[in-house]
């Protein structure tokens, strides 16, 4: 096991789609860090507690969740680790764009020119981000999501599978964009949105909109 070596936070779905976009990016992978997996083997890799990180150790949070993805990425920090930023080969990236520490960007993806990703965001596999788009921390682009030029992303906003958030708009601290959506307006923080034009779920009984809440990554 060498210094270069890096872990990755989460051995479930995400988890397992980082070390695909590691091993096709030739970075050699030490493990994961799962509490939940911890004590096995994950495609021949160990598992241990992210507490067990090396000191020093480079790591990557492959988790879906940006509560849980903030959560680990603080305990790592604190132990010393040092996050890295996986992209894979067959990802565009354009020039003048920058990648915070713990970027993931999946093979298929493409980022335009200009382009500020925050700290341990994921575009995943086949999704797009336009030009001049600036994605906070812990921001989530699914696969096949359409992110237009000068959007703004806040800090654990997610855009769904195939959504689309058209040239300029906004979408808000934590919230989240449906699968298949598309954003004409701006979406205040920590809204869920769905449909075509998007619009907010409808309210519950109280008449406060629905929020974004945690969710257990189903990817792991």
């Amino acid at each position: 096991m060498t210094e270069a070596q890096l872990w990755i936070a989460g051995a479930g779905g995400v988890g397992r789609e980082a070390l695909d976009t590691a091993l096709a990016a030739g970075v050699p992978v030490a493990g994961f860090l799962d509490d939940r997996a911890r004590g096995t083997e994950v495609r021949g890799l160990k598992v241990l507690a992210p507490e067990d990180l090396p000191p020093g150790g480079r790591y990557l949070v492959g988790i879906a969740d940006p509560h849980v993805r903030l959560r680990l990425a603080a305990l790592l920090d604190a132990a010393g680790g040092e996050p890295a930023v996986l992209v894979h080969p067959r990802a565009l990236i354009a020039p003048e764009t920058e990648l915070a520490p713990g970027c993931l960007v999946m093979g298929g993806a493409y980022v335009s020119s200009g382009v500020r990703l925050g700290a341990h965001s994921q575009v995943h596999y086949n999704a797009t981000v336009g030009h001049d788009a600036v994605l906070g921390e812990r921001v989530t682009v699914y696969p096949g999501g359409n992110v237009s030029g000068s959007v703004r992303l806040a800090d654990g906003a997610t855009v769904g599978s195939n959504a689309v958030v058209l040239q300029g708009r906004t979408v808000g601290e934590d919230a989240f964009v449906g699968a298949a959506a598309v954003v004409t307006r701006d979406v205040p923080p920590g809204t869920v949105v769905v449909g075509s034009p998007a619009r907010p779920l409808p309210r519950p009984a109280g008449g406060r909109p629905r929020q974004a809440k945690a969710r257990p990554d189903p990817a792991g």
